[in-house]
């Protein structure tokens, strides 16, 4: 594991990370610490629209490996940004670690084995994700707002991007690579803030230049970031939203042609978080407050839950999933006051770029 001293850290690491606590709902007040046991609420779209399928039974999950335990210095864990590296490892980032604790991890999913790959002293990083452009693995550091980025044996890091966006500083929450490599970003400013007055914002950062242009604006906290298969839209999750919005792009993906609301969570006291898109453009949808995974087509019907088998105990959030890529063997990140774990379920279809990080 690689370990490396930030030269500025923009806020203090532990009182960043008790507000990251905040917004990703870690404690969430009035949920179940049975993971798959909580009934809180349920995921609505338009049911019985063209093209649709019934909503099969509950798919539940299988436990896979344990990754991390809760904190002593933050109090939590916290998995998310589950991406498959080139060497088909998994890779994904633990929000909440503490300096010097592991803030970047491999799991090899068939030896059920965890190992180290990258710390710092102040990052927060709250998504992973590959580029297509140079192969290194971009990671979103919610505390000084920038993106940072590493090799895949967590060498030689990078500051990509810092800095104001249109004078104001970024909260980045989850990344999107288009095909030639540029980077669409969750802006999850005003995410402490009541939901009526939303401030955030989806960013496309220029892969090769790093200069930052805002797509959408005024937005209630987005989180979760995926392409459309075919790469003309993009489903953004809104986390105080508690909705999924879609928009299509215009002018080779440099704006916004059209956007509006597309699918509804009706979540009680937890939240959606990150989001993934299989090969049939499927949308898999994380919460924070309930330890599961739910299954939209892209006309909006629920299709699917993925959720935890009765036993499982302490685990309150299911952030995201990552599908390996040309099979359904899917992964999703589960954490709570009993640790963070990878639970692995079978997919409704195969796993693409999109299904992999973010």
């Amino acid at each position: 594991m690689r370990t490396t001293t930030r030269r500025s850290a923009v806020l203090r690491a532990l009182p960043a990370l008790a507000a990251i606590g905040l917004l990703l709902g870690c404690a969430a007040p009035g949920t179940s610490d049975a993971g798959g046991a909580s009934d809180v609420g349920s995921a609505s779209g338009a049911s019985g629209a063209v093209g649709g399928r019934p909503h099969e039974p509950e798919r539940i999950a299988k436990k896979l490996v344990q990754v991390t335990s809760v904190h002593e210095a933050t109090g939590m864990t916290l998995l998310e940004g589950p991406t498959f590296g080139p060497d088909g490892g998994l890779f994904l980032v633990d929000v909440t670690a503490p300096a010097g604790a592991p803030k970047v991890l491999r799991v090899d999913v068939e030896r059920r084995a965890v190992a180290p790959v990258y710390t710092d002293e102040a990052g927060a990083y709250t998504s992973a994700q590959f580029s297509p452009r140079d192969g290194r693995l971009y990671l979103t550091d919610f505390v000084s707002g920038g993106i940072n980025s590493i090799t895949a044996d967590g060498d030689d890091p990078r500051t990509f991007f810092s800095g104001d966006v249109d004078g104001q500083p970024m909260r980045p929450d989850d990344v999107a690579f288009d095909e030639a490599g540029n980077l669409f970003v969750t802006d999850t400013t005003g995410y402490a803030d009541p939901s009526w007055e939303p401030q955030g914002r989806v960013v496309r950062v220029d892969g090769e230049t790093a200069a930052a242009t805002v797509l959408a604006r005024d937005l209630p906290a987005p989180n979760g970031i995926s392409f459309t298969p075919d790469f003309d839209g993009l489903w953004v999750s809104h986390n105080t939203g508690n909705r999924v919005d879609f928009l299509r792009l215009g002018a080779g993906g440099t704006e916004v042609a059209t956007a509006h609301p597309a699918i509804y969570f009706s979540g009680g006291q937890s939240q959606i978080d990150s989001t993934a898109v299989d090969a049939d453009g499927n949308v898999y949808q994380g919460v924070h407050g309930q330890a599961k995974v739910f299954v939209h087509s892209p006309a909006g019907e629920l299709l699917s839950t993925v959720s935890l088998p009765a036993r499982a105990k302490g685990l309150t959030s299911a952030t995201n999933i990552a599908i390996r890529p040309g099979t359904t063997d899917a992964y999703m990140t589960v954490s709570g006051k009993a640790g963070g774990f990878v639970y692995e379920f079978e997919a409704l279809a195969e796993g693409i770029r999109q299904s992999n990080g973010g």
